[in-house]
């Protein structure tokens, strides 16, 4: 019988940038980033969802749905949780690569031999999504399309 068709094949995950009792969701990536990274996952193929999350639950609970939907890549931003033990757990446990993502340079990365990550990337702002994802697409072997994309230029 053949695998049904991932709803999802790259997931973005976000975490809460303050980690206090009043935690909430990071803002919204600027409606244009998120067209062209849904344009450009879609020219290659692949499908793109986002999760905004607002707690350490809601980081844990997204990272195990990836796995349990047969994600192919996730695009990580931990927001204030780099630190925190049962997320870098639950990176160890991730069935697929994942590239670390961070908009400022002042946020701390995961240690370094925490899962399948392929690379970090930091200091862009909402740019660093668009490389993220050219670097798991690459990883993919679907980052050749007719799409002209130019990261950082």
């Amino acid at each position: 019988m053949p695998e049904p068709e991932r709803l999802v094949s790259i997931l973005v995950i976000r975490g809460p940038e303050r980690h206090d009792a009043l935690t909430s969701p990071p803002p919204p990536l600027p409606s244009s980033v998120l067209g062209a990274l849904v344009q450009r996952a879609g020219c290659a193929g692949q499908t793109l969802a986002v999760r905004s999350c607002g707690s350490t639950t809601e980081v844990l609970t997204a990272l195990r749905l990836a796995n349990e939907w047969g994600v192919r890549a996730t695009l990580l931003d931990p927001g204030a949780l780099t630190d925190h033990p049962l997320l870098q757990r639950a990176v160890q446990g991730l069935a697929h690569p994942y590239v670390e993502v961070h908009d400022t340079l002042d946020e701390g990365a995961l240690p370094a031999a925490t899962g399948r990550r392929l690379a970090v990337v930091d200091g862009y702002g909402a740019r660093s999504y668009a490389l993220a994802l050219e670097i798991a697409l690459e990883q993919l072997g679907c980052a050749e399309c007719e799409c002209d994309v130019h990261v950082g230029t």
